[in-house]
């Protein structure tokens, strides 16, 4: 099978590279390929990949900053790499968000794949137009709307809060934000294993919000709990507005995000036993 990813560097690409290894696969980080060019079409053309799996992105607050940008790397890029895969009979995969979700609701009560879309912020309106370009354009698209994606080699308040916590660091955590939070190697797993095409949510069970999760990460590794500076959304003062709720229900549930935690924690050697 020989595979394409865009966006190679980043977390979910540099994962579903390495899990891929024993496969026919060309990586491309934005320095190779900026899916933004009209080179995309023509490298499509020159590989013939069986499967394209789009992990370009750009940050929720760079979005704001910059409108234009955020449609071209969220809609018109893919659109282009999506018409490009149908017109060679390939598979998509396209990565998508909650923040497609305006997070008016409970915790207790996970957003479904056909709860209404109604994003807050130009990362969600782009990201959902994106959504709606790549199935549009492919026949074989599959959008994946994952959500807090954590795992090795992002620095993110995710993936680095425990080793933080473990050498003693201090670490900022919201308190008045809800989500579903999803270990990357977990995400891989599940991905490959959709074969339909189609929207899917993919995130690990449970809903939490930053505190939580900081508190759950010093548990795991013998950290002081006293370390987690409590903070709200309106004190983070970050130029995008992020939905209040949006766990959202993946079907068939993964584990717990606990247990994928704890497994994150133990594979890092974080532990402080």
């Amino acid at each position: 099978m020989r595979v394409l990813i865009t966006g190679a560097s980043g977390l979910v690409g540099s994962a579903l590279a390495r899990r891929l290894k024993d496969e026919d696969v060309i990586a491309l980080s934005h320095r190779d390929l900026d899916i933004t060019s009209d080179d995309s079409t023509g490298i499509v053309a020159d590989i013939r990949p069986d499967i394209i799996f789009n992990c370009a992105v750009i940050g929720v607050d760079d979005c704001e900053r910059d409108p234009t940008l955020a449609e071209a790397v969220n809609v018109d890029g893919p659109r282009a790499l999506a018409r490009a895969a149908d017109v060679h009979d390939a598979r998509m995969v396209h990565f998508s968000t909650n923040y497609v979700f305006d997070g008016e609701r409970d915790p207790a009560t996970p957003y479904a794949v056909a709860d209404d879309a109604r994003p807050i912020s130009v990362y969600g309106r782009t990201k959902l137009a994106g959504e709606h370009a790549v199935t549009g354009a492919c026949r074989r698209a599959v959008v994946v709307r994952t959500s807090w994606v954590f795992g090795s080699g992002k620095d993110s308040f995710l993936s680095t809060a425990a080793r933080k916590l473990a050498s003693g660091e201090r670490v900022r955590a919201i308190v008045d934000t809800w989500a579903s939070t999803t270990w990357v190697e977990d995400l891989v797993d599940r991905v490959l294993s959709i074969e339909r095409p189609g929207t899917y949510h993919v995130a690990n069970q449970g809903a939490l919000t930053y505190e939580l999760f900081a508190q759950e990460c010093a548990r795991l590794v013998g950290g002081d709990p006293s370390l987690i500076d409590r903070v709200t959304e309106a004190e983070m003062k970050r130029p995008a507005k992020r939905p209040r709720v949006t766990p959202m229900l993946c079907v068939p549930p993964l584990r717990p995000w606990q247990d994928a935690l704890a497994q994150y924690v133990e594979s890092s050697h974080l532990r402080n036993d």
